[in-house]
């Protein structure tokens, strides 16, 4: 495998090495230890759309046509000299995986699925999905010791990706329309050919399954949350499926409600169920879906832990009108998914920015918006412990230079709400529901233009 010779390399890296002995002499025996030879490797390479070159560019192939057509990249490699920061806490650590997000998002690397940074002292693997960018691996100091460790657990991950993006639909603030979003969203990614499966992890209110028609379950994912065994889809995934008109036919899947869940108090849960169960349980599952979306209750209870703790993203539905819905999704970003990163050590989740959802914004509620929102990112910017910059979260487009306050939203709720009454998704009825979700979906989740 190699392993011994990317063990010597970082052993003879110099203290304080500049950016091109890293890279000539750790990045290179690093890329052929994850099976990439010299015909699979573009160094310098041209990104587009205004971005500057990245450091590596590679991709599995045969008859170095990849060398030939610069085309297609499966995986980036941002390298920094030793005496760049690179610790998770660092400004430069922020900096450097900004940079790598921008060239994973550029036009010449949009069939990338991977990214890598690393300055022979730090190293930490990125996975994209779509326009999603999120790590998938802590980000790890190596040293002589765990560096075969490390490698072997990056090679497992870009050799076997799983196909699904796993999204929790959260906010600790009940009637910000998650059931909606969650139904809505999984309708128009099936339009789009992604094949999704949602999951009720709302046993109280079972609205997700309700809203689609679907019986819940006396007991389904019950057994598979208390068994250590992998599940199967017998027995556990409902097909929901939607003719608007002759010509078509759309389908996605669900896990229902389980009424046996419904049914356990918060202790029995825990004493029976460990909160990562659920993650367990969808892995299977993350090799057939293009996308899971976890529908979860308005606590931060053993459910909504356990949809957070399985989810790759959390998003976050907000009303500009509902200060609570606003410092409760302050709360989800500043306290609970560290709390799940903490536990995870995996460097997920992460949260995606915030939007509203539902109401029709007029210009003087959108200043109120505004003002209530300055006033909670400077409060986590002052906090004494763990202080935090929440004003990507809520404005993905501010820069200093542009002050950009952009928030996406989704207005007119009512007419997308009513639509539960006839058990469709909205979007499947309505064409301006159709189109506010097309947008969320362009917005949060694809790349490419559909």
């Amino acid at each position: 495998m190699g392993f011994s010779k990317i063990w010597q390399a970082l052993t003879i890296l110099p203290c304080g090495a500049p950016e091109p002995i890293v890279s000539s002499v750790f990045i290179s025996e690093l890329l052929k230890t994850l099976g990439f030879d010299i015909t699979e490797t573009i160094p310098g390479f041209p990104t587009g759309g205004g971005c500057n070159a990245v450091d590596y560019a590679v991709r599995k192939n045969s008859d170095d046509i990849f060398i030939k057509t610069k085309l297609n990249p499966y995986l980036l490699v941002e390298v920094k000299s030793r005496e760049i920061n690179l610790h998770p806490k660092s400004a430069q650590y922020n900096s450097t995986v900004n940079q790598l997000k921008r060239y994973l998002l550029a036009p010449n690397c949009k069939s990338a699925q991977w990214g890598i940074i690393s300055n022979g002292d730090y190293i930490q693997l990125f996975r994209k999905h779509g326009k999603v960018i999120h790590p998938a691996s802590p980000c790890l100091e190596i040293t002589p010791d765990n560096i075969d460790k490390i490698v072997l657990a990056i090679k497992q991950k870009i050799d076997e990706p799983q196909k699904a993006l796993t999204v929790a639909v959260y906010n600790n603030k009940g009637g910000v329309g998650k059931t909606t979003t969650t139904v809505n969203l999984a309708a128009i990614l099936t339009m789009l050919g992604k094949r999704t499966l949602i999951v009720d992890f709302d046993p109280n209110q079972k609205d997700l399954t309700n809203s689609l028609g679907v019986k819940s379950k006396e007991d389904s994912l019950y057994s598979w949350l208390v068994n250590k065994s992998s599940p199967t889809s017998d027995g556990l995934i409902n097909v929901c499926q939607f003719s608007p008109n002759p010509k078509r036919l759309w389908q996605f899947d669900i896990i229902a409600s389980d009424e046996k869940l419904q049914n356990l108090q918060e202790e029995d849960l825990r004493k029976s169920i460990n909160y990562d169960r659920l993650r367990q349980v969808l892995e299977p599952f993350k090799f057939k879906y293009d996308y899971i979306l976890i529908d979860s209750p308005p606590n931060w209870r053993f459910f909504s832990q356990s949809a957070v703790n399985a989810a790759d993203v959390v998003l976050i539905p907000t009303k500009h009108n509902s200060i609570f819905s606003l410092e409760n999704a302050a709360t989800v970003i500043e306290h609970f998914i560290p709390e799940i990163q903490n536990q995870r050590m995996d460097g997920g989740p992460i949260a995606l920015p915030i939007f509203y959802n539902g109401e029709t914004i007029t210009d003087p509620g959108k200043r109120i918006a505004e003002q209530a929102i300055e006033e909670i990112i400077e409060r986590a910017k002052k906090k004494k412990v763990n202080p935090i910059d929440l004003t990507s979260y809520f404005y993905p487009k501010f820069t200093p230079a542009t002050k950009n306050l952009h928030i996406f939203d989704i207005p007119s709720y009512a007419h997308i709400a009513g639509a539960a009454f006839s058990r469709v998704p909205a979007v499947y009825k309505n064409k301006i529901a159709c189109e506010y979700y097309l947008a969320l979906s362009k917005e949060y989740f694809l790349q490419s233009e559909v």
